[in-house]
């Protein structure tokens, strides 16, 4: 008799989760390794193992026995110790215990969206977002509002974070709020007196603020840099990875950190189902890089306020088609388009005609808030920026000549 035959079973009925195609990631799979400039990287320059293995001066042959005489074996789900005592090491409020490691922040992302919410609450995303902050809740039934980041519209719309507007979308059923400073993909920060308020009024209501912080480091101004969430509120999450600020996003190492353990404990247990564990080589870099992060993210502004003053001068160039306000951190802008072919054809035409990549406004298109039409995604972290203007330049005076 074959096994269960006859015998009488529970029947288990598991929804399915059920997920539109991921726009950014669709897009990205066409054109970014097809496109020969890639004018919209999301990240920070990156590094080769032999120079990271570098930094510290006489570090590197330490460094790289360690790594050669790494086992290939599991390590642990919440990250090794080392990997832990590195990330800590990078807020004020944060011990080793207080933090998750995640295959990238997108894992950290798509199982914090569903842990932190139950049937019947109330989740605020701000707008636009890195899409599956809104996707994956609503996809559970959870109830989203979207909160739009800007005011007025053309060439007279402002980036802000308008607490009274959050304040309308209030239920006494929120009980989560994400949220994405430097944001991408404007590069738009509050103010600290705005940030801090907002962080003191989630508190006062007992509701968790989501926090991505994976482009805070990159500030031109340091005097922006914000508080991390974590550091400040018992409640809040922080997530960050390696990809973004610190330009390493091969290592695919994420993490998410809070004073609230139990709560750990149970994304720990949703980990299970994903990842498991990240690569032990991948966590021994990152811990390497984590100790020297002063010096990375010291690097990557550089080339940051260089390119930074290279886009500007190109945007002003060409000020009859864009309107161009420079990022208040991370290393993405929003710019406007005003041609009158319209910001998706001049996208399109960009990479099939010059192979210059970019990202037009449909790509950040939400189900809560209608993003400006006229915008699109414009990187300044990688070296290969001003190689990248000079291409879509040419194309737009071959445009302007036929």
């Amino acid at each position: 008799m074959p096994d269960g035959a006859g015998a009488s079973h529970g029947t288990l009925s598991v929804s399915r989760i059920d997920l539109p195609d991921f726009a950014l990631e669709v897009y990205f799979s066409k054109w970014e390794f097809a496109a020969s400039h890639h004018l919209t990287a999301s990240d920070a320059e990156t590094m080769t193992v032999e120079e990271l293995l570098g930094l510290g001066g006489n570090g590197d042959e330490t460094g790289t026995r360690e790594l050669l005489e790494l086992p290939l074996s599991y390590v642990e789900t919440w990250g090794t110790d080392a990997l832990r005592q590195a990330i800590a090491s990078t807020y004020e409020g944060i011990a080793a215990e207080d933090v998750l490691a995640f295959a990238g922040a997108g894992e950290a992302l798509f199982w914090g969206m569903q842990v932190l919410l139950e049937s019947g609450d109330h989740a605020i995303v701000t707008v636009p977002n890195y899409q599956s902050v809104e996707s994956v809740p609503i996809a559970t039934g959870v109830t989203v509002d979207g909160l739009p980041l800007w005011s007025g519209s053309g060439s007279d719309l402002e980036w802000v974070f308008d607490l009274d507007r959050l304040r309308a979308l209030l239920r006494p059923t929120t009980r989560l709020i994400a949220v994405n400073f430097p944001n991408n993909p404007t590069g738009f920060l509050p103010e600290h007196s705005t940030w801090l308020e907002f962080l003191d009024l989630c508190d006062d209501r007992g509701i968790r603020v989501f926090s991505d912080e994976v482009y805070r480091g990159l500030e031109p101004d340091r005097e922006r840099t914000l508080p991390q969430a974590a550091d400040r509120s018992d409640r809040a999450l922080s997530v960050n990875v390696m990809s973004k600020a610190y330009g390493l996003p091969g290592l695919r190492v994420g993490w998410v950190a809070s004073r609230d353990r139990d709560l750990l404990k149970k994304l720990e247990k949703a980990k299970h189902y994903t990842s498991i564990c990240n690569a032990a080589p991948a966590e021994f870099l990152a811990a390497h890089a984590l100790r020297h992060a002063a010096a990375i993210l010291e690097r990557n502004r550089r080339i940051v306020r260089d390119n930074a003053l290279v886009v500007e001068a190109f945007m002003s160039e060409n000020s009859g088609l864009f309107d161009y306000r420079p990022p208040d951190g991370g290393c993405v802008a929003f710019p406007r388009y005003s041609g009158a072919d319209g910001v998706e054809s001049f996208c399109r035409r960009a990479v099939e005609e010059a192979g210059v990549f970019l990202l037009p406004a449909s790509i950040y298109a939400s189900e809560l808030a209608e993003v400006p039409s006229d915008r699109f995604r414009i990187g300044i972290g990688r070296e290969s920026v001003p190689a990248c203007l000079d291409q879509l330049g040419q194309h737009l005076a071959n445009r302007r000549s036929s």
